[in-house]
């Protein structure tokens, strides 16, 4: 028998009734749960690691203004709980294909074959936007966020006048010994300044042990892990579904919501927008800082009128026998 044409295609052949659907959704997040339980094991064997990498851009800023490189929790489970959430959560990143391939296998049966050719077309483009919003937080907004607020917190000077102090006659100055690393065998007490982590250290009962320091100033922040890694998720999200401008643009368009031309035509009022969106979040220098944020979003919105470009609204599809 000949294939049937698309024109002849009819949905009704492929209806499932309340108990058939709700067996295929159990047996999809069965197989999302299975692929899910061996990415949760390799994270939470790697989860040190991954802590390291999302607490990295600010212990770089602390060692930059001076400051002990250390984040400290306020409860007792507090690192414990950080620990298993960020590895769920890098866990899920990382078996997020498969999970979503299972959750569009599910919805797959109830649309029209145009309805699936647009979702599979534009389904890697948003997750590769998604991917690039998350890095552009990481590698340019979290480091120029932090560094900023940092420094603007250490420069905060005591607000009392500092007097010189007269060293006794005959008292010598006493260092500390400054090393790159940690000394080979260190003695009981023994006091150093690692230079590799901006760290001062002693030794003590066969450990080695952090002496946490500021800056001299009026101000100095402590860091609790909780609060900065929910920091660091909440802008990732939030960039990360920032970055879907074009598909949103471009949506706007087919769907005759918006008309392509109304888009163009309201370049200039989304530009001042988008360049007071940038200049909120743009830390610091806020003419540099605002363009590189600005320019990015400048060319999503671009993006979107490219993928815009012919679109025209779509009739919906009639069932062939209507």
């Amino acid at each position: 028998m000949p294939p049937k044409r698309r024109a002849d295609f009819d949905p009704s052949q492929y209806q499932m009734s309340v108990g058939d659907h709700l067996e295929e959704l159990r047996r999809r997040i069965l197989l999302g749960i299975l692929g899910l339980a061996p990415c949760a094991v390799v994270c939470l064997i790697f989860g040190q690691r991954i802590l390291y990498i999302l607490c990295r851009p600010l212990v770089v800023a602390l060692q930059k203004n001076g400051i002990s490189p250390q984040l400290y929790t306020h409860e007792a489970p507090d690192a414990f709980m950080v620990y298993v959430k960020i590895c769920f959560i890098a866990a899920a990143a990382l078996a997020g294909p498969w999970m979503i391939y299972q959750i569009w296998q599910f919805i797959a049966a109830g649309l029209y074959p145009r309805e699936r050719r647009y979702v599979t077309k534009y389904i890697p483009l948003s997750v590769i936007l998604l991917f690039c919003g998350m890095l552009f937080v990481y590698f340019i907004v979290l480091p120029w966020s932090l560094e900023f607020f940092i420094k603007f917190t250490a420069d905060i000077p005591m607000p009392m006048a500092s007097h010189s102090a007269v060293a006794p006659q005959g008292s010598q100055p006493s260092f500390v010994q400054s090393l790159q690393g940690d000394p080979p065998a260190p003695g009981e007490f023994q006091i150093w300044f690692d230079t590799t982590q901006d760290r001062l250290k002693f030794f003590s009962h066969g450990k080695v042990r952090v002496i946490p320091f500021g800056p001299a100033n009026l101000i100095n922040t402590q860091f609790t892990l909780p609060d900065y890694l929910d920091l660091v998720l909440r802008l990732l999200l939030t960039f990360g579904l920032a970055f879907q401008l074009p598909l949103v643009v471009m949506a706007l368009a087919r769907l005759g919501i918006v008309e392509l031309a109304t888009l163009k035509k309201l370049r200039r009022y989304v530009y001042f927008g988008l360049a007071v969106l940038a200049a909120s979040l743009a830390p610091g220098d806020v003419v540099t800082a605002t363009l590189a944020l600005l320019a990015p979003l400048i060319l999503l919105y671009e993006l979107g009128l490219f993928l815009a470009r012919g679109a025209s609204p779509k009739a919906p599809e009639v069932h062939p026998g209507l």
